[in-house]
């Protein structure tokens, strides 16, 4: 018999790409959004559920499926809204947490933030102790410290993936890259900050790899875990390549002023996912950059 996977967020960029990966490795995939997922991220193969886990109610009439594996990818993708955002990010992190505790799951992923720690000095390491400066942060940080409470951490099995800057196709036109790779496709100026921001990008595929691979491996349980290539790049630089590939605009830099709560150096340490899935990014940001820039040309 197959075994089960529950994507929450499976409609959005990253959940798209997990989807896509747990078909194609023989799982029978389900996703829980609360929107139907659009043209481009439709799979045929996937059981696509409506739910918004911020209601304790909805998750308990449909998902009372017997999944093997949860990942939570879910919640409110515009933060600016804070009580959705502390909603979908909190409260359904919680909803879930206790609905599949004790539920022999195999493994219950809870998709994490950078934004957790983003007043810690990088690299970051994986702490609980963490200085969010954003609602986002904040929600994402008190959903880790509710899996660590005892009656969640004796009966889940889970684990905290903190990801860092994820990028690749099928992405939204409202992240760094899609943005710049727009602008250069409609030949319109690149309105940026200095870009002296240090970042950390993966590459999509290379994160799914990792979610893959954690599946069957008990020694990650109730670890927090970081994910990224620990290989911070400036944002000007990025935007160099692209225009350079482009030639088509000019950047203006230092019209977009810095948020009082962006933090101008974030990257993590990824000794533990080194560690205890002996695993490392396979693709390099150039090649990873060209498969994405070729991705939003097609769709042009």
């Amino acid at each position: 018999m197959k075994k089960k996977i529950l994507i929450i967020g499976g409609s959005g960029f990253l959940g798209f790409h997990l989807c896509k990966l747990c078909v194609n490795k023989g799982l029978q995939t389900f996703s829980v959004s609360t929107k139907k997922p659009r043209k481009d991220r439709k799979i045929k193969k996937v059981k696509y559920i409506l739910c918004d886990i911020s209601k304790k109610d909805n998750v308990e009439k449909k998902l009372n499926y017997n999944f093997n594996y949860v990942v939570n990818l879910g919640g409110e993708v515009d933060h600016t809204n804070k009580t959705k955002t502390y909603k979908s990010h909190f409260l359904g992190c919680k909803n879930l947490a206790e609905f599949f505790s004790g539920k022999n799951l195999k493994l219950f992923i809870q998709v994490g933030s950078a934004a957790e720690n983003a007043s810690i000095k990088s690299p970051q390491s994986e702490t609980l102790n963490g200085k969010p400066k954003t609602p986002y942060g904040r929600a994402k940080l008190a959903a880790s410290k509710f899996l660590f409470k005892k009656k969640i951490k004796d009966n889940l099995n889970f684990v905290i993936f903190r990801l860092y800057q994820i990028y690749g196709p099928h992405q939204d036109i409202n992240r760094f890259i899609p943005i710049l790779i727009d602008s250069c496709l409609k030949k319109q100026i690149f309105k940026c900050s200095n870009g002296n921001q240090l970042r950390d990008f993966l590459y999509i595929d290379d994160l799914t790899s990792v979610f893959f691979k954690a599946l069957n491996n008990r020694d990650i349980i109730h670890k927090i875990i970081n994910v990224g290539t620990a290989k911070p790049k400036k944002l000007k630089d990025i935007i160099a390549s692209v225009i350079k590939i482009f030639n088509s605009v000019e950047p203006k830099y230092g019209v977009v002023k810095l948020r009082k709560d962006e933090a101008k150096v974030i990257y993590p340490k990824t000794n533990s996912i080194k560690r205890l899935l002996k695993w490392e990014p396979k693709t390099s940001f150039d090649v990873g950059l060209t498969k994405t820039i070729n991705y939003y040309k097609s769709i042009k």
